[in-house]
């Protein structure tokens, strides 16, 4: 497993991955610095509790799962060119072990790109000098749900990946799906079943600060543990079914 994930790191150093690592954060940064909650901050509110709700409001709902979707399709570029899958399989390598490696190896990059979104809200406090103590704990939340939501939708997005030669096909996908998520996230009835709509309501600061990740846990394990299994299983069984 190992040799794997260091040969699909390899190949992903080729695909310029630092600056699409970068974009999220900094467009986080960018709209941490121009949006102005005066009153929220005049109301007694925490300081960074406005940046931070601003930030997440694009960076969650847009910029989160349409960058994982990069991810996914970069991942399965090569093996799309030329035979690759093919190739690949050739080695002695089993299937189901190229399609974990590939899925560990996105989620290791949605990690690293919301650790340095983390930053990005710090960086934020310091340049406007809050003074309110930062909320770490609330901070975290956000973090680490965010990451955690997106678990069941990158799942689906390798899915696609895998079944699409093209490059654009399974990016399309996924911006036709992202775009509504601005809507479903407003409904009660649909926005906790709706995979590209989990990010943000896993770092919404609005919850309820009690719950983990600030959804109900029941919602955590169902929805996003229950999509992950789906999705996760969905695109192991094509995989092994593919013909190459």
């Amino acid at each position: 497993m190992w040799s794997i994930l260091s040969a699909e790191w390899f190949k992903l150093r080729k695909s310029k991955m630092v600056p699409i690592i970068l974009a999220g954060p900094i467009i986080g940064l960018f709209i941490g610095l121009t949006s102005n909650f005066s009153d929220m901050s005049d109301s007694g509110v925490n300081e960074w509790y406005s940046s931070l709700i601003s930030m997440n409001l694009l960076y969650a709902l847009l910029f989160l799962p349409l960058i994982s979707g990069v991810f996914a399709s970069l991942i399965c570029r090569y093996e799309h060119q030329s035979g690759g899958w093919k190739q690949l399989l050739a080695l002695p390598v089993t299937r189901g072990k190229v399609f974990v490696a590939k899925y560990v190896l996105i989620m290791l990059l949605v990690l690293a790109m919301q650790i340095l979104y983390l930053c990005s809200i710090y960086a934020v406090g310091i340049m406007k000098g809050y003074s309110d103590p930062f909320p770490m704990e609330i901070v975290w939340k956000s973090i680490l749900g965010g990451w955690l939501a997106t678990m069941p939708l990158v799942a689906l997005q390798l899915w696609t990946s895998i079944m699409f030669k093209s490059f654009a096909a399974p990016f399309a996908v996924n911006v036709t799906f992202t775009l509504p998520s601005i809507l479903a996230v407003n409904s009660a009835r649909f926005g906790p079943y709706y995979p590209w709509g989990q990010p943000f309501l896993m770092m919404n600061v609005g919850g309820n600060t009690g719950d983990v990740f600030f959804v109900p846990w029941d919602q955590l394990l169902t929805v996003v543990g229950g999509g992950f299994v789906l999705f996760f299983l969905g695109g192991y069984l094509y995989f092994q079914r593919k013909a190459v």
